[in-house]
């Protein structure tokens, strides 16, 4: 009888796999951190009973929130301010080459389009068009290897 392999796929960035005791030591910190985090709104691990599950992409945001606190001196609250008027690259000065292709983007601003207060359609809406305007505003693939020509 020939048993059949099974698919096996690499881990994807946004599958919650590390327990919060792996997450924190990948990290370099504390457990009680991530809790503190996680109680401040900061991050939002999957919870699977009692369980905290972190992904790639939650460390990879976790990290950049250990910079921002730690390197740039911002604080805690002033995070969550600033997280409300601007997504997390715009915070964290990311190059604007890695701002679209970075899988941890934190995007919890208010959209900067018009919209009408309290209808949360509206603000989908222009969520999406604010998104939309970022991206357009991003090189091309065609412009990026046009100036590495041009570097070189």
């Amino acid at each position: 009888m020939v048993r059949k392999k099974p698919n096996v796929e690499p881990i994807k960035k946004e599958m919650p796999v590390y327990p919060i005791g792996v997450a924190a030591k990948l990290l370099d910190v504390h457990p009680r951190t991530l809790r503190i985090y996680e109680d401040e709104g900061l991050i939002k691990p999957t919870r699977i009973g009692n369980r905290r599950l972190y992904s790639a992409n939650d460390l990879t945001w976790i990290g950049c929130l250990r910079r921002l606190i730690h390197d740039e001196g911002i604080s805690i609250p002033g995070i969550k301010k600033l997280l409300r008027y601007a997504t997390c690259h715009e915070i964290a000065d990311c190059p604007k080459e890695t701002q679209c292709t970075c899988d941890a983007v934190v995007d919890r601003a208010i959209p900067r389009s018009l919209h009408l207060a309290g209808d949360a359609e509206g603000e989908r809406k222009a969520k999406e068009r604010d998104v939309a305007a970022r991206r357009q505003t991003l090189p091309t693939d065609e412009e990026k290897k046009a100036k590495d020509r041009k570097a070189r």
